[in-house]
């Protein structure tokens, strides 16, 4: 397995812009440690490989070795979760597309594993922040676009930023997928909470 921190520090660092990491809580160095032997840390089930800890000794990130809870989300075994230093959700890079709070998000695949998917990023809370679709999706009655990372796809449509949640649970801003109300397709949509 190859070593998730970095993976998930990168995404998170991109995500931030997005408001995906902010909190107001400091963060201490993170050390990464080798697990010779599947480990159950602060509750979660790391796989055998690379775990990042806090200098408080708390859980960064991991792989998981199995189906896990992570906030309202069930992920798949060898998803990377990131957590706050608290043990808070803060996000996570799936082994695979996932339906989280009715919305199917993009992770990684078969071959390369979640570190070539999309973040998924979540409030302290455990609720779902931000999630880039894994395909046109109607959420809430919205029509929402496939998200791309960054910038252009080849069709010209916009589709950077993912689709974002209010804490409530509700759609905050997506890229539509086809015209909605007076907008068009390609526009961001956003809604007041």
């Amino acid at each position: 397995m190859r070593d998730p921190s970095w993976m998930m520090t990168i995404c998170l660092v991109v995500m931030a812009g997005c408001a995906v990491a902010q909190t107001s809580q400091p963060h201490s160095a993170i050390h990464q440690v080798k697990l010779q032997q599947e480990t159950v840390i602060q509750g979660y089930p790391c796989a055998r490989g690379y775990a990042s800890y806090y200098s408080s000794g708390r859980l960064a990130s991991c792989a998981v070795a199995k189906e896990t809870a992570f906030g309202e989300a069930t992920l798949p075994e060898r998803s990377i979760i990131s957590l706050l230093e608290d043990g808070r959700p803060q996000g996570a890079m799936m082994a695979h597309n996932t339906v989280i709070a009715g919305a199917k998000c993009g992770g990684g695949n078969w071959l390369l594993g979640p570190s070539e998917g999309a973040a998924t990023g979540f409030y302290p809370s455990g609720k779902l922040k931000i999630c880039f679709f894994a395909g046109d999706q109607t959420v809430q009655g919205v029509p929402c676009m496939t998200a791309g990372f960054i910038g252009m796809f080849g069709d010209g449509a916009r589709r950077d930023g993912g689709a974002q949640f209010y804490e409530s649970g509700k759609l905050k801003s997506c890229t539509l997928a086809r015209d909605y109300a007076s907008h068009h397709r390609g526009d961001r949509f956003l809604q007041m909470p």
